[in-house]
């Protein structure tokens, strides 16, 4: 059995709990339907009250370096959204009294990043790639490393670089330097968006 090892210097555990809601929260919000709304209340609202369960090797979370960071075979799910990776590491913001314990809630969280073997399963999307990283003040995530993809049924965009904006739900594929963007749409399939 694998045990999930904690801190005792990094304040309450209910923090770390809200953390990692708005990670899965975070993450799954950005990569919506881009004929949909950019954002929803009420979607959000609902992915809110379902419980979230996260599973790791190890848990590390420092205070005065501010982060916390699952590490080993992570796994987070909430409803039908699983994130996995090798590592999920959350960066908040030093909070504004100097409290030794940082306040909880999204505008704490300063930034997400996911590393090694990401896959985000959501609604009927998978999103694959070595890192995500999800900036919780532009509103952006960004997938990266060699042959990001974003499946939809057969269809599937691909490249370096993904960006995807939280605002108003534009995606950006950018190629490397050995390989192209690629994008395959079959017919008949509603496809990416």
């Amino acid at each position: 059995m694998r045990r999930l090892h904690y801190n005792q210097n990094c304040g309450p555990i209910v923090f770390l709990f809200v953390v990692a809601f708005w990670l899965v929260a975070g993450l799954t919000t950005h990569l919506a339907d881009a004929d949909d709304k950019p954002y929803d209340t009420k979607t959000y609202n609902n992915e809110k009250k379902q419980k979230i369960h996260i599973t790791a090797d190890k848990l590390v979370s420092d205070n005065k370096a501010n982060y916390a960071e699952f590490i080993g075979n992570v796994r987070a799910n909430q409803g039908e959204t699983i994130i996995t990776a090798d590592r999920l590491k959350i960066f908040y913001k030093k909070d504004l009294d100097n409290q030794e314990t940082p306040t909880v809630g999204e505008e704490s969280i300063k930034k997400i990043v996911a590393n090694g073997n990401v896959r985000i399963k959501f609604d009927n999307k998978v999103a694959i790639t070595q890192q995500a990283v999800y900036n919780t003040e532009t509103r952006v995530i960004v997938l990266s490393g060699a042959d990001s993809k974003i499946l939809s049924g057969n269809d599937y965009i691909s490249g370096e670089k993904i960006t995807l904006y939280r605002t108003d739900g534009r995606i950006n594929v950018e190629s490397g330097n050995e390989k192209r963007v690629e994008a395959v749409f079959y017919g008949g399939e509603k496809g990416i968006n």
